[in-house]
């Protein structure tokens, strides 16, 4: 990772030339294919065809290498290069493969364009395909972003028509019978006369024939998968408690680390006693780490008492000791000097906001964690010329790079085993925890290491979504919205994030206004603007970044200004609204939750649409206001992805998000007392209980051009949707989360 930076402005050059049509040594590198890792360990009789597809006399082995952090990613990418190639789930084996610059996230270099996902401009095209160029040239391999299935869907489909029509090949060669002959199904290729040619043993035929690479891609009309509900491979282990995650490894010999950082984040170890630490039942050894110490025991548990027992005297933090400093930093930021980026302008606001009805607001988002089931874990072995990594990553390439630096071996022998995931929601984006793994490990050489944080650890040491503030002002004029200014301040999550890895973020960070500045309104005075706040308390990607943020902000604000002029706010957004696809979701959410029909008394509804990671959103929440406190009845989400691989996933996708977003802003916050987060487990950071779900009733629309994800655009449009319909229902305004500081849920 330490020459992102320099590729970065390199692969800048390479893509522009690119674009324009390229010079030698721009054409070369953007379009120089990636080596196949499969090729560099296959056995005799094998056979891969690209770096999805590996077949052995044995098994079939599709490789699916964007992470499953619980989302079952596994399973979509499996089932679409199953689907071209002719094979059923059961009979294949799937394995996330080493890490490598081939399987680079074209889709997440896309998503990083500066532009609007509607705008399908020339430039805006150029733009997009100078940042695949960069991610293809670094070979960034990722997860995040939602990308997962837009970076698959073409390229997995492809790698498995290619592997089924070298096999058809294969079969002719071997057969003496032409391929236009030939067909194949559930992984096998049938001749005429109904033999059956399985592909396992076609595998070293095939291994001897050259890929077939001018493929044609199946009609959907053919698909057997795509589209239909499937079970995920994940069910079953899931279910009854056989899946093995990061924190399951176990290896012969292996010892097992607790550790303790200084909790003031970033902060420096001073000092420390481990007295009375090394003396403990089951103690191997107390090591230094970087800003703390681990305890190495015989098992987890005594190293987590081993290393609670060590004293330490903590250096001081770098940010302000408590929230009132936090909360100060930003609110002084909506300065010239601290203006990152005037991201959206239409028409002229200073004259739209000159005179009229002018509302103002100041609206809030706190800090808050990421608190995935699945501690903070890694198992790493070093010896003197090897590395082995067992956990969980979400960037599994720059995990070799990082722990090659810190043990001192090279690169080429540093290898990454990615596990599944017991969630991460962005947590898994950082580095950390492996690095302090890789360190313990060099220290110990040839003896396996697995370090688990406890849960207050975890917690303390989270890096948190990013806090946030905005101050909208708006204009309305004989019923309609006339003009809308959306100042929003907030710390740098891009920023935050680079300078962990010692680098600089160049330029403006996107995610501060992001599921706002592209609101899909035709408002005609507009602007959103993005204020950088300096840094706080560190901070890291949280389940839909900035939009979690900004789009509470924009659409909760867009319903002020509806209620203050007395139109109605589902017939306000559809006037406005500028974008076909958006347009679709808000008539459909308004259709399943019948908009303005009476619900009666002390009920409300709400309404909010946010567009984040290309994906329009819109969400209806219902609520009733009981004598105990709020109670959310129901809540209709509606949103389009262009296809959907799995509708039953796709379900539980949006429902999760849901009920993920809903709890955050019911009830989550991490607030800090002496530079130290005071939340430190779930008792203190709730989500929500069961007893609170609402019913969630979901429409998934496929009539956007290009495919998309949904693990992450159902989370913005759930805060403001909540807070709109507490409004309707009380008549009390809700700007800042947790909504619980101000009201009771029951």
């Amino acid at each position: 990772m330490g020459k992102i930076r320099t590729i970065a402005r390199r692969s800048f050059l390479i893509g522009s030339t690119a674009i324009a049509g390229g010079v030698a040594f721009g054409t070369y590198s953007v379009k120089r294919a990636h080596k196949n890792p499969l090729l560099a360990n296959l056995e005799e009789g094998e056979a891969t065809f690209n770096p999805w597809v590996k077949i052995s006399k044995e098994a079939i082995t599709l490789i699916t290498p964007h992470a499953d952090i619980g989302q079952g990613a596994f399973s979509m990418q499996a089932a679409l290069i199953a689907e071209e190639l002719d094979v059923d789930f059961g009979q294949f084996d799937v394995s996330p493969g080493t890490p490598s610059a081939v399987y680079y996230n074209a889709a997440l270099g896309a998503e990083l364009a500066p532009v609007m996902t509607t705008d399908t401009s020339p430039s805006a095209e150029r733009q997009r395909t100078l940042y695949r160029n960069i991610v293809k040239v670094i070979g960034l391999q990722g997860t995040g972003g939602s990308s997962t299935t837009p970076d698959s869907f073409d390229k997995l489909r492809v790698a498995g028509a290619v592997a089924r029509e070298t096999l058809k090949r294969a079969a002719s060669k071997q057969s003496g019978v032409a391929v236009s002959q030939l067909i194949t199904q559930s992984g096998a290729v049938i001749l005429p006369d109904g033999t059956k040619l399985k592909y396992t043993d076609l595998a070293d035929a095939a291994s001897k024939v050259q890929p077939v690479r001018d493929v044609t891609l199946r009609d959907p009309k053919q698909w057997r998968l795509i589209g239909k509900s499937m079970q995920r491979l994940d069910i079953v282990p899931k279910s009854t408690g056989q899946q093995n995650y990061g924190i399951d490894i176990e290896l012969d010999g292996m010892m097992y680390a607790a550790i303790r950082t200084n909790p003031r984040q970033g902060g420096a170890l001073n000092s420390y006693d481990d007295s009375k630490a090394k003396n403990m039942r089951g103690v191997k050894s107390i090591v230094p780490v970087t800003n703390g110490v681990a305890a190495i025991a015989d098992n987890s548990w005594r190293a987590f008492q081993a290393v609670d027992a060590v004293e330490c005297a903590w250096g001081e933090a770098s940010y302000p000791l408590d929230m009132d400093g936090h909360w100060a930093e930003v609110e002084a930021s909506f300065t010239l000097e601290r203006l990152d980026k005037v991201w959206r302008e239409d028409g002229d606001i200073e004259g739209g906001l000159a005179s009229g009805d002018i509302f103002e607001a100041e609206y809030r988002a706190p800090y808050v964690a990421h608190q995935p089931l699945e501690p903070l874990n890694a198992t790493v072995l070093v010896t003197d010329d090897r590395v082995d990594i067992w956990s969980g990553h979400q960037v599994p390439g720059i995990v070799e790079q990082r722990v090659a630096k810190i043990t001192g071996v090279n690169k080429n022998n540093v290898h990454f085993h990615n596990q599944y995931m017991g969630g991460s929601f962005g947590h898994r984006l950082e580095f950390g925890f492996i690095d302090q793994a890789a360190e313990i490990a060099n220290q110990m050489r040839g003896t396996p290491i697995k370090l688990t944080y406890t849960r207050e650890e975890d917690f303390v040491h989270d890096y948190p979504r990013q806090i946030t503030m905005a101050r909208p002002t708006g204009r309305t004029e004989n019923g309609k919205i006339t003009a809308y200014d959306l100042p929003i301040a907030s710390v740098s999550v891009a920023s935050s994030q680079a300078g962990r890895m010692g680098q600089a973020m160049p330029g403006p960070d996107s995610q501060i206004p992001a599921g706002a500045w592209n609101m899909p309104y035709a408002i005609p005075n507009l602007r959103v603007s993005a204020y950088r706040v300096p840094e706080l308390a560190p901070v890291s990607s949280w389940r839909s970044v900035g939009a979690s943020s900004a789009g509470f902000f924009g659409e909760s604000f867009f319903d002020e200004l509806c209620r203050e002029a007395g139109i109605d706010p589902l017939e306000e957004r559809l006037r406005l609204c500028n974008d076909p696809v958006a347009r679709k979701v808000l008539e459909a959410v308004g259709e399943m939750s019948n908009w303005g029909s009476p619900l009666g008394a002390g009920r409300g509804r709400g309404l909010a649409l946010v567009n984040s990671f290309g994906v329009p959103v819109a969400e209806v929440v219902e609520v009733t206001q009981t004598d105990l406190g709020l109670k959310i009845d129901k809540v209709f989400v509606a949103a389009d992805v262009g296809r959907i691989v799995d509708p039953v996933n796709f379900d539980n996708h949006v429902k999760g998000g849901v009920v993920w977003a809903l709890g955050h802003a019911m009830n989550s916050e991490i607030t800090y007392k002496d530079g130290i987060a005071e939340q430190t487990n779930y008792h203190a950071h709730e989500g929500m209980r069961f007893h609170q779900c609402p019913e969630i009733f979901v429409k998934g629309l496929e009539t956007a051009e290009k495919i998309r994800g949904i693990g992450e655009p159902t989370v913005p449009p759930a805060a403001p949707a909540l807070a709109n319909a507490i409004f309707d229902a009380t008549g009390q305004r809700l700007r800042e989360m947790p909504f619980h500081k101000f009201i009771d849920f029951v």
